[in-house]
């Protein structure tokens, strides 16, 4: 559950988490806050680790009293179709935004990995690129995982 505030821009290779894998967005990032009044602000090493890639964020002092959610989760799933004699995948990316530990919005963002493209885009730039980088590191864990099976 990554900060609804936290807009990704990279990877975050020097992070100090034990299992960096298991983040909310795949691995650690690097990024901007977008909280009212902090737009733009880099956070600092410490608050990336334990605020922004993580969410409820209670302790952080750029969190609004005042806000919709209080993280956003994600998870995916490839889904085979046929069309028009075609068989194509797709990647289902599903959200769930948090309020209280509860939620408050949930959707479904679909990826077209042949296009290259997003299908279904959330409207929110924010849950938009950390969509995108969820999937960019579900679509590696994949392809890790499938190199693994075919080596065995």
């Amino acid at each position: 559950m990554a900060c609804p505030f936290f807009m990704p821009v990279r990877r975050l290779e020097n992070g100090t988490w034990l299992h960096a894998g298991r983040l909310p967005l795949g691995c650690g990032w690097s990024g901007l806050c977008t909280a009212p009044g902090h737009e733009g602000e880099a956070p600092s090493q410490e608050e990336l680790q334990e605020f922004c890639n993580l969410g409820y964020a209670e302790a952080c002092v750029r969190l609004p009293r005042e806000r919709a959610w209080d993280s956003v989760r994600f998870a995916a799933r490839t889904v085979e179709s046929d069309g028009e004699n075609v068989h194509r995948a797709r990647i289902q990316v599903r959200y769930v935004c948090e309020r209280g530990h509860r939620p408050a919005e949930h959707g479904m963002l679909v990826f077209d990995p042949t296009e290259a493209r997003w299908e279904h885009s959330h409207h929110d730039s924010r849950l938009q690129r950390m969509a995108e980088c969820f999937l960019e590191s579900h679509v590696e864990k994949m392809k890790r995982r499938d190199l693994q099976r075919a080596a065995s």
